[in-house]
C-alpha cells in the first residue's frame, strides 16, 4: 500500500494484501506498455527515415483511417471503450508524426531528400475517424 494512503478503520490485512497484489499486476502491465511503445517507436523511426529519404510526407491520412477503424474493432472485441482506444491511438500517432517531421527536417538540413511537395506541418488537420463522439482535436497519420 502506498505510504501516503491512509488505511480505513475496517480494512483487514487480507484486503490490503490483495490490493497490493492487484497494484503490482497493474505496475507490471504499465512496464510492458512502455516497452511495447518503445519497440513501436523503433519501427516508426525507421518509417520516418524511409519517408524522409524518398520525399514522402510525414502523414498518411488513408492509412490512419484504416488503423483507427481496425483498432476500434479490436477495442470492441476486447471490451475496451473504442472512443478511448481512438484517443489513445491519436495521441501516439501525433508523436509519430512529430518524429517524422523532425526526421524530415533533419534529412532536409543534411542535404538528403526534401519533404514531399505540399507536406505541411503548420496546419492542424481535422479528425479522421469513424466515431462522431471522438473528442480528439488532431488527426495525425500512422506510419
Amino acid at each position: 500500500m502506498a505510504a501516503h494512503e491512509e488505511l480505513p478503520a475496517g480494512a483487514g490485512q487480507e484486503a490490503i494484501d490483495e490490493l497490493g497484489s492487484i497494484r503490482q499486476s497493474i505496475d507490471n502491465i504499465d512496464a510492458a506498455l512502455i516497452h511495447l511503445l518503445a519497440e513501436r517507436f523503433k519501427f516508426t523511426q525507421q518509417v520516418g527515415r524511409l519517408k524522409a529519404t524518398h520525399g514522402l510526407p510525414p502523414a498518411d491520412p488513408e492509412r490512419e483511417l484504416l488503423q483507427i477503424q481496425r483498432l476500434r474493432g479490436l477495442a470492441e472485441e476486447a471490451r475496451l471503450d473504442p472512443a478511448f482506444a481512438e484517443k489513445f491511438l491519436n495521441f501516439i500517432i501525433a508523436e509519430v508524426i512529430h518524429h517524422h517531421e523532425k526526421i524530415a527536417g533533419t534529412e532536409s538540413a543534411n542535404g538528403s531528400a526534401p519533404r514531399a511537395a505540399g507536406a505541411r506541418t503548420d496546419v492542424a488537420r481535422p479528425v479522421v475517424g469513424t466515431s462522431p463522439d471522438s473528442s480528439a482535436t488532431t488527426s495525425p497519420a500512422t506510419s
